[in-house]
C-alpha cells in the first residue's frame, strides 16, 4: 500500500467499581441488543420492489464541520465513487455547528431515507454523556451503516524532553502531574484518548486544553507541554522533519499508514488501543435492507486502489464494515469511555 506522505512496565489498570461495572455491563447489553435488532430487522421479509428500490432519486452527506475541513475531505473522496456504485448522485453539504453535533442532531430529527450522515465515531458513543442535554440518542434515533475510515492517533513528545520511546513513556509515570499534555478541547477523541490511556497507565499527566490541534503542535514545540496524541495527518510532516518525536501509535497494531512505528504495547503497555473512526449513519427512516446494501457498496469503494491511495494521504485506512460491526464497536467502545467521562464529569458546551 502506498504510504502516508506528509499531509518500566505498565501500572495496573485501577479496578472498576461495582456500579462502573454495573454501567459497563449494561451498555455492553443494550448495543448487543441495537446489534441483534439491527440484524433481524435486516432479515425480515420486505417486498422485492422495495428492497430494489432505493435510492431513488440523488442523495445528500451531511458532514458537521467546515469545508476543507478532516471529515469534509473524507466526504468528498467517498462520494463520487459511492454515487457510481448506487446509480444515484451523493451532494456534500456541510452542516457546521456545535463541534459537529448539529447536523448529527438535525439528522436523527429527519424522516427523510436519501439523507446520511458522516459523524466521528464519539458522536455514536459518548456525545450523550459529554452533553446530557443532547438532542438525540444515537441507540434509538439513527440507523448506523458502517464504519467508514479509522486512524490511530500518534503519542508525540517534546523535542524539548531529553528521552525518547519506551524510556520517555517511563519519564511520564515518573513525573507525575507536574508534566501536561495538550489537547484541542475537552471531550475530543485526543483528550478522551489520553485519559484513557491514564486510566490504563496510572499516569498523572495533566490536561492543557487548546483551541485546536496546531495549537497544540507549537505547544509541544516550544515546551509548554511535555506530551499530546495527535492525528497522523498534522504530526508526520513534523515527525519525518524531526521536530516533533513520536513514541508511538495508539492502534492495538501496527498501522499500515505508519509502519515504522511500534505500537504502545512494543513500549511496554500492553492492552491498550485507541483509533479515531467516522461512521456513515441516516435517519430510522433508511430501510434495515437499505442499510445493508449501502454498506457492502461503501465496503467495496474503500477497497478501490484510488480510493485507499487517497484516504491514505489524508492519514486514513478504509475500513467498510456491517451494520452489525458498526453497533457492536459502540457498544464496547462507549462501555470503555464512559466511566471515565463520569468520574471526570467530562462535559462539552
Amino acid at each position: 500500500m502506498k504510504p502516508l506522505r506528509p499531509p518500566g512496565a505498565p501500572v495496573p489498570r485501577p479496578s472498576t467499581s461495582a456500579v462502573g461495572e454495573r454501567s459497563r455491563r449494561a451498555w455492553l447489553a443494550a448495543g448487543a441488543g441495537w446489534a441483534i435488532a439491527t440484524a433481524t430487522a435486516a432479515l425480515a421479509p420486505r417486498p422485492a420492489a422495495a428492497r430494489a428500490a432505493w435510492p431513488t432519486r440523488p442523495l445528500q452527506c451531511w458532514v458537521g464541520f467546515p469545508a476543507g475541513s478532516s471529515a469534509d475531505e473524507l466526504a468528498r473522496t467517498l462520494v463520487g465513487p459511492l454515487a457510481a456504485a448506487l446509480g444515484q448522485p451523493i451532494e456534500v453539504e456541510n452542516r457546521p455547528g456545535a463541534g459537529g453535533l448539529a447536523a448529527a442532531t438535525a439528522l436523527a430529527q429527519m424522516g427523510d431515507d436519501h439523507v446520511l450522515g458522516l459523524l466521528p465515531g464519539w458522536q455514536l458513543t459518548v456525545a450523550r454523556w459529554l452533553q446530557p442535554s443532547l438532542g438525540y440518542d444515537p441507540l434509538t434515533d439513527l440507523r448506523g451503516v458502517s464504519v467508514v475510515a479509522s486512524t490511530p492517533l500518534l503519542l508525540c513528545l517534546s523535542p524539548h524532553l531529553a528521552t525518547r520511546g519506551s524510556a520517555a513513556l517511563r519519564a511520564i509515570a515518573e513525573a507525575g502531574a507536574a508534566w501536561q499534555y495538550g489537547s484541542p478541547g475537552a471531550g475530543s477523541p485526543f483528550h478522551l484518548g489520553m485519559e484513557l490511556l491514564k486510566a490504563h497507565t496510572g499516569w498523572q499527566i495533566r490536561h492543557v486544553p487548546y483551541p485546536g490541534n496546531p495549537q497544540v503542535v507549537n505547544a509541544l514545540l516550544q515546551g509548554e507541554v511535555q506530551v499530546a496524541l495527535l492525528p497522523p495527518a498534522l504530526a508526520v510532516p513534523h515527525w519525518r522533519t524531526a521536530r516533533l518525536p513520536v513514541a508511538a501509535v495508539t492502534s492495538p497494531r501496527r498501522s499500515v499508514l505508519l509502519p515504522a512505528l511500534p505500537t504502545l504495547a512494543e513500549r511496554g503497555v500492553a492492552g491498550y488501543g485507541f483509533e479515531h473512526w467516522y461512521a456513515l449513519a441516516a435517519p430510522l427512516a433508511l430501510a434495515p435492507e437499505a442499510a445493508q446494501r449501502l454498506a457492502r457498496a461503501l465496503a467495496r469503494v474503500v477497497r478501490e486502489r484510488d480510493v485507499q491511495q487517497r484516504l491514505q494521504a489524508q492519514g486514513w485506512q478504509g475500513v467498510g464494515s456491517t451494520p452489525q460491526a458498526l453497533a457492536q464497536r459502540v457498544a464496547t467502545e462507549t462501555a470503555r469511555l464512559r466511566p471515565i467521562i463520569e468520574r471526570q464529569h467530562i462535559r462539552i458546551a
